[in-house]
């Protein structure tokens, strides 16, 4: 049996894993995911109980009851290179065992949903509705690092779209995977639901120009009349394709369901949107 050496394993010396500062103990089976900080103590506060409460850098989380049911809230900052910390930690932290360092004989599988903003880029998402993610693209290229990666990435949906786009061969070959679909429908049941890109970036990567010209400037266009055996691409956001896929190559389920708060195909942006994500975060807490 394979035993991790420290360098791969890290472990602090209060028994947490390197990064997210939580030890095995402390996470639930279920997670709730999401890029703020400051948005993991308002999922919070609808819990009935709190019993765990930390902050590492971006990484807060707070595990508490809900309902009866044990959930862990946690923040994974911005990026899907963050995702990847996240993941392989929280993963690390249901399946490995901390005192001999190896796999546990016991697979424990996590149910992991990230809630989000995001900017749409179809008519039908409007501000304020909720997307739910049945498929992720990335553009970070994180998923062809991992061996694994190419039993779950949807290789014909990929090369249709490169080739809609026109995709810049300088940039990595987008991956497309899917969500859960037990959690996806759980979650989104009455939820717009679509594909989703997670950029990796808030700016050009969007399609957005300030300064600087965008390499493609007729990429949101291009990828607005993108459609795939009936589906759309729905919205953008920056975490999810990650989530999805590494998700998928572990044995977890995971989705993204967003709240929709600019409208990229209207040109309309919603900073005030505070009582209408409380709504979103209920509603995942009450279906996950």
């Amino acid at each position: 049996m394979k035993t991790f050496p420290v360098s791969e394993l890290i472990i602090n010396s209060d028994g947490s894993v390197f990064h997210l500062h939580i030890r095995p103990d402390q996470l639930a089976d279920r997670v709730v995911m999401m890029g703020d900080p400051e948005r993991v103590p308002k999922v919070a506060s609808f819990f009935d109980s709190i019993e765990f409460d930390s902050q590492s850098r971006e990484f807060r989380t707070i595990t508490g009851s809900y309902k009866g049911k044990r959930i862990t809230a946690i923040s994974h900052g911005i990026g899907c290179d963050n995702i990847d910390i996240v993941m392989n930690e929280l993963d690390t932290l249901a399946n490995i065992d901390f005192e001999t360092r190896t796999v546990k004989p016991d697979f424990r599988q996590l149910s992991l949903v990230r809630i989000g903003t995001s900017g749409g880029l179809q008519p039908f998402c409007p501000i304020g509705s909720y997307v739910i993610s049945t498929i992720s693209m990335g553009m970070d290229g994180l998923l062809y690092f991992y061996n694994d990666g190419k039993k779950i990435i949807l290789d014909d949906l990929a090369d249709t779209f490169v080739n809609h786009t026109n995709w810049n061969k300088n940039l990595a070959k987008p991956y497309f995977v899917a969500s859960d679909a037990e959690l996806t429908s759980r979650i989104g049941a009455d939820m717009v639901s679509g594909i989703t890109i997670s950029a990796s970036g808030f700016y050009a990567p969007q399609g957005r120009q300030l300064r600087m010209a965008n390499s493609n400037p007729r990429q949101n266009e291009l990828i607005e009349s993108f459609e795939y055996k009936d589906l759309k691409i729905c919205n953008y956001e920056m975490e999810g394709a990650a989530l999805a896929g590494l998700a998928g190559i572990m044995g977890h389920k995971a989705t993204t369901v967003c709240m929709i708060i600019a409208g990229r195909y209207s040109g309309e942006m919603n900073t005030n949107y505070k009582g209408s994500f409380d709504d979103l975060i209920v509603t995942v807490l009450d279906r996950i």
